[in-house]
């Protein structure tokens, strides 16, 4: 199996939308016009939660299953599918492109953009989350960015032992395996993608690359601690 299948990052094998990576050799291409044909096709267009006052639907094909909580001061932008038992908070942004599966939460003043979270993935703090999969259990700490654009606006490309990879996408954020954990404050540029299990400390910034399956990725600090003197602050 390639280090990039579908399969070498998530287990696929009770999440509703696996046909959504049927058929593709390399993860990053379920984020491409695979994505947009996926919901093209979706039938099951219906709001089956309640939406409160103060949700503001902003327009496109929307499918919420039973169980969601979607408090007031929500955006949401279709086209979007959550599954069942959905929590998305006060202030998330859902800009279009965005499939949720059962149980995934979407915190306050958190943003998604074109991204697939399986099950119970978790963006629940002040999140981007742009052009980007969230493998199941994954939990992104608190600030965590996952940047989807280089500044020069180029294709989105990340060596690999001795070889560069192309993704042919020109925007693409991280792909996370099932069970990753991201530490607060940590920022992954476009092109990041990491096995199950991967854990960063917080305040990391990760370049893009692959990183191996159950990889824990330090961040060592100095420092300093001095006595102010007299006066140092009038």
């Amino acid at each position: 199996m390639s280090d990039f299948a579908p399969a070498a990052f998530f287990d696929l094998s009770d999440y509703a939308h696996a046909g959504l990576f049927a058929g593709i050799e390399t993860v990053w291409e379920a984020l491409g016009p695979t994505l947009d044909a996926y919901l093209e096709q979706w039938p099951e267009w219906r709001v089956e939660s309640d939406l409160p006052a103060g949700v503001h639907v902003l327009g496109g094909p929307i499918s919420i299953a039973p169980g969601c909580t979607v408090e007031p001061g929500a955006v949401l932008r279709g086209p979007l599918i959550a599954g069942a038992g959905c929590e998305i908070r006060t202030g998330a942004y859902l800009r279009g492109g965005v499939v949720l599966g059962r149980g995934c939460v979407v915190g306050a003043h958190s943003e998604l953009k074109r991204a697939v979270l399986l099950d119970r993935a978790h963006a629940p703090h002040q999140n981007y989350v742009g052009d980007s999969i969230l493998g199941g259990r994954v939990n992104l700490g608190a600030g965590t960015i996952l940047s989807n654009v280089k500044n020069v606006g180029r294709e989105v490309s990340f060596r690999h032992g001795d070889r560069v990879v192309h993704t042919g996408l020109r925007k693409l954020g991280a792909i996370l395996g099932d069970g990753c954990r991201t530490g607060c404050n940590t920022v992954l540029n476009p092109g990041v993608l990491m096995g199950p299990g991967c854990v960063t400390y917080p305040n990391t910034s990760l370049p893009s690359g692959f990183y191996p399956a159950r990889t824990l990725v330090k961040l060592r600090q100095v420092q300093q601690q001095v006595v102010m003197r007299e006066g140092m602050l009038d």
